[in-house]
């Protein structure tokens, strides 16, 4: 079925911000390579610092779902696109490690309200979810693969300061189109906007009710996957570059001196994202076909494997690394969508905005604990103890899946897909 007028219109204003966030997002990773020769610090040290800037990026969630369910979610989603810009401009002119903390700290709270802002839009707004969900997320990969392809491209020509102020600029520039966006953010719902902002505006009693009743449902498990899934997928993107340019596999790759300065690693990395593209959308699509409680065990287990077959496959060449790469790119992305429906499925509407910021404080906030983690590992440790423990969180968010799935067999419809049903009568 095609869009209409109102989910066309969502769905641009969403994928803009998507992609945006996730543009700032892994370009961060690139930066850290640059970091750590500019400023003389251990991975460690590092690892710390950047999980200062992502752990508001999820911790922010929650507030920023309570804001988009009070303020609407159109304003959120332009303060998100105005603040991470700016918070690179100040990243622009860090003279020091404490400065940069302080600049990822910024862009980390501006970026926070995204992901339960505009998820809450799509899923009030939009008829056709399960296919803008899709867009969405293909979008998201656009950026992830866009940010870190830029910077590593502009950081062979100029200096890192100069290429965290460029990066700026298209966050401004959509600032602008997000104001001339017009659509009914509660389309899909059928309700007044601003009547509907009053009715979903929570006191702290509220609040705390709402919270405890979430949490006495399948959403706590949900909760618990999604927090699992966030130190799987943080640990990867922060690593994968810094991991790839230190591996054997790449001094196969001779350049010409008219290439010197590119790094072959990171480009593999863009490559990686590239994939999960394909992954977005596939996992979209198969929203739609499979339960979501399904979906997540099955990638779950996939993403354990991959991750156990990590450090043997070094060893083989760089054609085996490649391939595993991409295998890793594509169902690392898959599963995201899987994740977005579920929390649709298991909580109603009206408290979806919340419901979406839990889910990011936990993908975001508590999943960023694995770039700590992961630092000390790396700095600790062979390099198979880091993805050792990036296959303990896909097992036990694999055992959380069947244990959704056991719920949901066991006490039948969720709210969300009562409500569907009601909807078909």
């Amino acid at each position: 079925m095609a869009l209409d007028a109102n989910d066309r219109s969502i769905a641009g204003f969403t994928m803009t911000g998507h992609s945006l966030v996730h543009w700032f997002e892994t370009s961060i990773p690139i930066f850290l390579v640059v970091w750590l020769a500019e400023f003389d610090v251990s991975v460690a040290l590092l690892g710390v610092v950047v999980a200062l800037g992502y752990a508001p990026f999820g911790l922010g969630a929650l507030p920023g779902g309570i804001l988009a369910d009070v303020y609407g979610t159109k304003r959120l989603v332009l303060w998100c696109l105005g603040g991470m810009s700016l918070s690179f401009l100040v990243l622009s002119i860090a003279p020091n490690i404490y400065a940069i903390a302080v600049g990822l700290m910024l862009w980390g709270v501006a970026a926070s309200v995204y992901h339960p802002a505009g998820l809450s839009l799509i899923s009030t707004g939009v008829e056709e979810r399960g296919t803008v969900f899709a867009w969405h997320g293909i979008a998201g990969n656009v950026g992830i693969a866009l940010g870190p392809f830029v910077a590593a491209t502009l950081l062979i020509f100029l200096d890192w300061q100069l290429v965290a102020a460029l990066l700026a600029i298209p966050g401004l520039v959509a600032v602008v189109y997000g104001l001339s966006a017009d659509f009914d953010p509660m389309g899909a719902a059928r309700a007044d906007e601003e009547a509907a902002a009053d009715e979903r505006a929570l006191s702290a009693s509220e609040l705390f009710g709402q919270s405890r009743v979430l949490f006495a449902s399948a959403f706590a498990l949900v909760f618990a996957i999604v927090t699992f899934e966030g130190l799987f997928y943080r640990g990867v993107l922060t690593y994968l570059p810094e991991i790839l340019h230190g591996l054997p596999a790449m001094d196969v790759i001779e350049l010409s001196a008219d290439l010197r300065g590119i790094e072959p690693a990171d480009y593999i990395y863009v490559g990686f994202l590239v994939v999960g593209m394909a992954g977005q959308y596939v996992g979209g699509k198969l929203t739609d076909r499979i339960p979501a409680e399904r979906g997540l065990l099955a990638i779950f287990g996939v993403l354990a494997l991959l991750a156990l077959a990590f450090i043997p496959v070094t060893g083989m060449g760089l054609g085996p690394l490649l391939a595993l790469c991409g295998v890793l790119g594509f169902f690392l992305f898959a599963i995201q969508p899987f994740y977005q429906n579920a929390v649709a499925v298991h909580t109603p509407s009206d408290t979806r905005g919340l419901s979406y910021g839990y889910t990011y404080l936990g993908e975001f906030g508590l999943g960023s604990a694995s770039i700590a983690i992961g630092g000390f590992v790396l700095d600790s440790f062979a390099l198979s103890a880091f993805f050792a423990m990036l296959t303990a969180f896909a097992l036990i968010a694999a055992a959380l899946s069947a244990s959704l799935l056991a719920f949901d067999d066991r006490f039948g419809s969720s709210p969300g897909r009562a409500a569907e049903a009601g909807s078909d009568d």
